[in-house]
């Protein structure tokens, strides 16, 4: 029997699941491992923190973050947190992918201008050879036709990794970091990277975007680290 097109273009989407390798469609993770990857569970809109019934946290009433939403997929745990250390640290690449195609799902129909991946300085960028926030925000925009805004923000000092620092040194580590180099005024933002842990780089970032004329900026993460 002769494919239709559509069965055409499913067989030609088929791949295995990147965790189990069953077969997993047209999608990155089989069932069951989909089913198993760590919930985020009750999230306040603004920030992506835990917080009762999905209200807005008392953090965010208390002191707003710049930017004005966050959407992620999973909380940052096993095993999100060992894909992600393989694709930052072992460069397997294909996990962007991966996640870049599963977040376009959990953002339809969020309407924005463009998407920005969140920038790496430049010596940063030479000895990994490669952003892997770009990469995720590639995937992204392949999914949902998204347009791929690099040249609006650029990281402009190099600075310690956030994961070394303790919590509260994190504000002031990033403060000044980013300069905005393109064109944003009134523009509606989405800036794409792999975790958000206190959202310290985000927030900054988003102010940067700000101040530079952005109307809205949304944070679209894969994963978000609750502090217990």
């Amino acid at each position: 029997m002769a494919f239709r097109p559509l069965r055409l273009l499913h067989a030609l989407l088929e791949q295995d699941c990147i965790l189990c390798a069953a077969p997993s469609g047209d999608g990155p993770f089989c069932t069951g491992c989909a089913g198993d990857m760590p919930a985020l569970g009750e999230a306040c809109p603004r920030c992506a923190g835990p917080a009762p019934g999905g209200a807005v946290c008392g953090q965010c009433l208390a002191d707003p973050p710049s930017f004005d939403a966050t959407v992620a997929l999973w909380r940052y745990g096993f095993p999100v947190d060992r894909l992600v250390l393989a694709l930052k640290y072992g460069g397997r690449l294909a996990l962007a992918r991966a996640f870049g195609t599963a977040l376009a799902g959990r953002v339809a129909g969020r309407a924005v201008d463009a998407v920005v991946p969140m920038p790496l300085a430049p010596p940063r960028l030479r000895a990994r050879g490669f952003n892997q926030a770009m990469e995720i925000a590639r995937a992204l925009a392949r999914a949902t036709g998204a347009i791929v805004a690099a040249d609006r923000a650029a990281r402009v000092r190099d600075t310690p990794p956030q994961a070394d620092l303790p919590h509260a040194a994190r504000v002031a580590n990033v403060r000044g970091a980013f300069a905005c180099t393109g064109p944003v005024v009134g523009q509606s933002l989405a800036i794409v990277d792999d975790v958000m842990t206190t959202g310290a780089s985000l927030d900054e970032l988003a102010a940067t975007l700000k101040r530079a004329g952005a109307a809205r900026v949304e944070c679209w993460v894969v994963a978000r680290a609750w502090r217990d």
